[in-house]
Order: structure tokens, then sequence, then C-alpha cells
């Protein structure tokens, strides 16, 4: 009820603060410019990919990674910024169960289970 009422008094008219300096009052932000747009308002992670789609890049593999045919010699590639990561492979498309298992730098690997090899690049190989 408190809040209410200082809102009112704040809205309605300026407030006399000391001898010269007055109190404008106060204003929604979004009234006066609109709804902000998701780069205004973006902060921390969201915003680096924002500022990374704007220059062409893809920074998190935010994005639908490229399809190859997941073959020993054209493998699929996993970008990582380490020597290891962990994939999971949804063998068939209308398979409920995701097969877990480590992807290392160096040689393609395959799934154990459907057999498609995956191989570790870098974010600036893969660019």
């Amino acid at each position: 009820m408190a809040g209410r009422l200082l809102i009112r008094a704040c809205t309605s008219t300026t407030l006399r603060l000391g001898r010269n300096a007055v109190a404008k009052p106060f204003q929604r932000a979004l009234a006066i410019d609109g709804i902000p747009t998701d780069e205004e308002q973006a902060t921390g992670l969201e915003r680096r990919v924002l500022q990374g789609f704007k220059e062409g890049k893809d920074p998190y593999s935010v994005l639908k990674p490229k399809l190859y045919p997941g073959t020993k010699e054209n493998p699929q590639l996993v970008p990582c910024s380490i020597d290891k990561r962990l994939v999971g492979c949804i063998c068939e498309e209308d398979n409920t169960a995701i097969v877990w298992f480590w992807v290392h730098d160096g040689k393609p690997q395959r799934c154990p289970s459907c057999g498609t090899h995956y191989k570790l690049v870098s974010h600036e190989e893969l660019h």
C-alpha cells in the first residue's frame, strides 16, 4: 500500500528536494521508448552469442551442426576446445534412447551402437 502511494506521489507531481534540486516524475522506460530488442536487453553469455551471430560466427555451437555421412573417411565433426567431449548419439530417428560415449582428440571414433564415426575439431578448424 505504501509503495503504491509513493509511486502515485512520484508520477503525479514533481518533488522538491532541498532549495534548488527538483526530481522529475517517475516514468517507466517502456512507456517512452517502447519494448527493448533482444540485443538491448541481453547480458552475459546470451549477449556474446548474439554478437557472434552478427559477425557470422557460432561461438558456442548453438546452431544445428552440418550433417556428414559419418563414415570413417568423412566423420561427423564435433566442435571442442579441449581434448575430449561427451557425445550423445541418437542412432535411429525415432529412437528414445541416447547412446553416450567420449570422443577423444585424434582419430575418428565410432558409436558403439550404430557405427557412426565422430571426430573432434577445434572451433577455428570448423569455421
